[in-house]
């Protein structure tokens, strides 16, 4: 059984090797799809209540870091005035320093998020001071259209920056440096905490599960029945644009929300029934938790003051066709939603020829220039050569 980690045991501890001069580490590392949600938080992006995702395939971020040694101002003469240092001196000093690219062209206004995430993750990875960094990053999928780009992006940039830290201490074994990643990730989009391991995911602190931790995510550790396994997720996009309301928004409304505290009961609940599920592969069990989950983070969204509404017209009327094929052909087709209008289709890989077969003829009508990702459970992130 292994250890539940601490805050403490995740600050950086000085080996005495000296730091590399330069370099670059590529990481791919895949969105994740939430099937009970993770809507409510506390700072430090704590989560409200425990999550449970299947980690995907086709959908993911990837990114290099590429690295090299800063120049010290240090070593440069101080300031002639009173022979001090200036206040913009040291503020310079002090900044991590990086340029930002994504898809290839240069995102300045990226910077802000990246740049707070830097700083908070700072004092558990405090070498990043000592460099220079540029950062490549291109997502496999739309950005900021209801995919978690956020999870994948920031879980990437976590596992580059980690890279950098075995370098320097190459005795890190294997699941510290995943949990520290997962850790580092969550600090910037707390989905991003999933977006690690694989094949599911499991986040926040519950009483089912000894190793589970509210700062970072674990590999669900029962045993997966076999219906569950090569689970396909076709993804509708049925608008790729920027949402109106971001998650991190969202999240905040839940503080003073009237029915927050039985939302998170209900999703711990769903956790106890949904792992009795995976392990024993009732697919109309597995059907009813997933779509009740959705449909609820979104009422959630609909009740909150301000209350607002990320489903369009055609989400509903994709659900509604999923209903009435599922009901005919008694197939195990089931949806579930993220934080935005598309439409995750969830079925067992037996059935693949049928559903997608219907869904090229029935439901890309309802897809924006009729896009859509055919995707699947994966194994989580990659380091690339």
């Amino acid at each position: 059984m292994n250890k539940v980690l601490t805050e403490q045991d995740f600050v950086f501890k000085n080996t005495g090797i000296s730091t590399p001069e330069k370099g670059s580490f590529t990481w791919k590392t895949p969105s994740n799809i939430a099937l009970v949600k993770y809507w409510g938080k506390r700072e430090p992006q704590i989560p409200e209540n425990t999550s449970l995702s299947f980690t995907l395939d086709a959908c993911f971020t990837l990114t290099t870091l590429e690295f090299s040694k800063r120049k010290t101002l240090h070593s440069e003469p101080a300031s002639p005035v009173g022979g001090f240092e200036s206040k913009s001196h040291h503020k310079k000093l002090d900044a991590i320093l990086f340029d930002l690219y994504f898809e290839g062209e240069k995102k300045d206004d990226f910077k802000p998020k990246i740049e707070k995430f830097l700083s908070l993750i700072r004092q558990y990875v405090p070498f990043i001071a000592d460099y220079n960094f540029v950062i490549h990053s291109r997502n496999s999928f739309p950005h900021s259209s209801g995919i978690a780009s956020s999870a994948s992006g920031m879980s990437a940039l976590a596992l580059c920056i980690m890279s950098l830290e075995r370098e320097i201490n190459p005795d890190l074994n294997k699941t510290y440096f995943n949990n520290k990643a997962s850790f580092l990730a969550r600090l910037g989009s707390g989905s991003a905490a999933r977006s690690i391991a694989g094949e599911l995911v499991l986040w926040g602190k519950h009483g089912d599960f000894h190793e589970s931790s509210d700062l970072y995510g674990i590999n669900f550790p029962n045993k997966i029945h076999s219906n569950f396994k090569n689970y396909h997720d076709t993804i509708l996009l049925v608008d790729k644009g920027e949402k109106q309301v971001s998650s991190t928004v969202g999240h905040n409304l839940m503080h003073h929300h009237p029915f927050a505290q039985h939302r998170f009961e209900q999703a711990n609940k769903n956790i106890t029934r949904l792992s009795e599920v995976l392990q024993s592969g009732n697919l109309k069990d597995f059907i009813n938790i997933v779509e009740s989950e959705a449909l609820s983070l979104h009422a959630m969204m609909m009740s909150s003051q301000p209350y607002f509404i990320l489903m369009k017209p055609n989400t509903l009327e994709i659900i509604n066709k999923i209903w009435a094929y599922r009901a005919k052909t008694s197939t195990n087709i089931c949806f579930t939603l993220d934080a935005g209008a598309n439409v995750h289709i969830l079925f067992p890989e037996k059935e693949k020829d049928i559903v997608n077969r219907f869904i090229t003829n029935e439901l890309l009508q309802y897809c924006q220039n009729n896009h859509y990702i055919c995707d699947r459970v994966g194994s989580g992130a990659k380091q690339i050569s």
